[in-house]
């Protein structure tokens, strides 16, 4: 929740267009610069002059999105694991590793197509359906 002072000051910043969506999206108002998209098409922002720990955000590209859907170096540096993002740091330039995945899989678990149990066994309990007899 922002103060009245700064939602102002973020919507001079960053204009209605991106101020609407800002609220559509996020619930909040942030003024910041592009630091990078990745290559799912999330772009990351960073203002220093924020709040400590509220200075780096991402937008993501699909409205449905999932924490999941962040690149493990731009988690890093959401994270504040890391003081360079992705696309300044070297040792990230090589882009996938041996162990990353080639395609991302998003995390299913809380969505319509995640894993749900079956089980085999009866209930021990049931609910009562009460009889009633038909007056004569």
């Amino acid at each position: 929740m922002s103060t009245l002072l700064r939602t102002l000051r973020n919507l001079r910043r960053a204009g209605l267009k991106e101020y609407g969506h800002q609220l559509q999206n996020i619930g909040d108002t942030k003024a910041g610069t592009l630091i990078g998209m990745d290559r799912y098409g999330n772009k990351y922002y960073e203002n220093l002059e924020e709040l400590p720990l509220r200075t780096r955000w991402v937008d993501y590209k699909d409205k449905e999105y999932d924490p999941s859907q962040i690149e493990p170096g731009w988690h890093a540096w959401m994270s504040y694991m890391v003081d360079k993002p992705p696309p300044a740091d070297p040792i990230l330039q090589g882009r996938i590793r041996e162990w990353e995945p080639r395609e991302h899989r998003p995390t299913l678990t809380w969505s319509r197509s995640g894993f749900k149990t079956y089980s085999t066994t009866k209930n021990k309990y049931f609910p009562w359906t009460p009889v009633a007899k038909p007056r004569q």
